[in-house]
């Protein structure tokens, strides 16, 4: 009988760490409707749309490919007029655990021009969520930098232990990943820094950053393959020092990176390092109308 209760036992606690599992990584939980902006599919005749060049009277993007340290890199140097053209979204409109979707999706839907993974919030319980001015989680992660971004367009990067969310000055979005990689010009991790405590060193990356006004590069590498074996922390943010960054900040990477121009996906992403396929994320930071 004491054998029976052993194993019924361990039957019930294997089932409940597999719905724990599921429900932290898989199920998707009832979300919240977001409001979305009804806009129209903005069609700038004369704009200029080329593989590696966007051009119209409010923004300009320049599409480069550059082979650093072992890795495919993918830089989109961004410049517009007004910092409202910075967007973000979440997946299929929805704010929630593992509401997920693939960013070329979002992108397509939201008309981005040049789009790339966010912070994928999603996958956490804690951690600031503040998207277009409005605040969805305001409980702390604990010691996690978070980045910051104004309605002047302008970047800070905060550490959650220090700062309350309700301390900010009305910002427009705030992710939770990081760390952030650059500040006022200089790397602000060390060389050995990982996203967390046996976490690959070379990995696909997704980083974005301030340069100065209404400029920006949204950088994002390939990574575990034999072509592009991935970037460390400290690497990543060297490579975006010499782009010119100011202050620049480290969203979620591995699978996740990806970066959409155009609506065509510019980069090799993949989880593995076997299949190349695009992975559903909960959010995207996008430039467009």
């Amino acid at each position: 009988m004491k054998i029976v209760y052993n194993i019924l036992f361990y039957l019930a606690l294997i089932g409940a760490c597999t719905y724990a599992m599921l429900y932290t990584f898989v199920l998707e939980q009832d979300g919240t409707n977001v409001e979305v902006e009804k806009r129209e599919k903005v069609v700038i005749e004369d704009a200029i749309i080329e593989d590696d060049h966007y051009k119209d009277d409010n923004i300009e993007i320049k599409l480069t490919e550059d082979y650093q340290y072992k890795t495919h890199i993918y830089v989109a140097d961004v410049v517009m007029n007004r910092p409202e053209y910075l967007r973000t979204a979440f997946a299929k409109d929805k704010f929630g655990r593992n509401i997920t979707e693939e960013v070329s999706d979002m992108a397509k839907r939201n008309n981005a021009i040049l789009a790339i993974n966010g912070d994928y919030y999603g996958a956490r319980e804690a951690g600031y969520v503040v998207r277009n001015f409005k605040e969805y989680r305001n409980t702390s992660s604990g010691n996690r930098e978070n980045l910051v971004i104004y309605e002047s367009g302008k970047f800070q990067i905060i550490n959650e232990s220090k700062t309350k969310l309700s301390e900010l000055n009305n910002p427009k979005e705030v992710f939770t990943f990081g760390p952030g990689l650059l500040k006022d010009g200089e790397i602000s991790v060390t060389e050995n820094q990982e996203v967390s405590t046996g976490h690959r060193v070379s990995n696909p990356r997704t980083a974005i950053c301030y340069i100065g006004m209404n400029h920006y590069a949204f950088v994002v590498s390939d990574g575990r393959t034999k072509a592009s074996e991935g970037l460390s922390l400290y690497e990543l943010a060297s490579y975006m020092k010499g782009l010119g960054c100011q202050t620049a900040y480290n969203m979620d990477g591995g699978g996740s990176s990806v970066m959409v121009f155009n609506g065509k996906i510019i980069n090799n992403p993949t989880h593995d390092g076997y299949v190349i396929d695009e992975r559903k994320v909960s959010d995207m930071v996008y430039v467009g109308y």
